[in-house]
């Protein structure tokens, strides 16, 4: 009986850890990113306010490796432009894994409003 209450505790404390790690996972492996639109963020693309290419672009180098298992490891990612703060706005970014290819980031705009912008990007 000692024996059965002390396997159920184990497997049990086992099925905690595993899934506080995959709520961990999820919540660190998003891609999906809220800026305020600022006057240190903010540019114009096309005569409409933009998120600037340098914020989308370090969001983006951030969150797209976030843990070890989660996405490839990228550097010296570049946006072409501002991305523009109108929903369905979209700019391709682009990146260099660790063996040097190179790779394209599809970013676009979720959501939009006066002071804020919603935007993911495709790992």
């Amino acid at each position: 009986m000692q024996r059965s209450k002390f396997a159920v505790g184990v497997i049990g404390g086992l099925a905690a850890v595993v899934a506080l790690g995959g709520l961990g996972t999820y919540l660190f492996s998003g891609t999906e990113s809220t800026s305020r639109l600022d006057d240190y963020s903010t540019t114009s693309v096309d005569g409409h306010k933009a998120l600037a290419a340098s914020i989308v672009a370090g969001r983006t180098q951030s969150k797209y490796h976030p843990l070890p298992w989660v996405g490839s490891k990228v550097t010296s990612v570049t946006c072409p432009s501002g991305l523009k703060a109108v929903t369905g706005a979209a700019i391709t970014c682009t990146g260099t894994k660790s063996d040097g290819e190179s790779v394209r980031i599809p970013v676009r705009v979720t959501k939009a409003g006066a002071h804020s912008v919603t935007w993911t990007f495709e790992r």
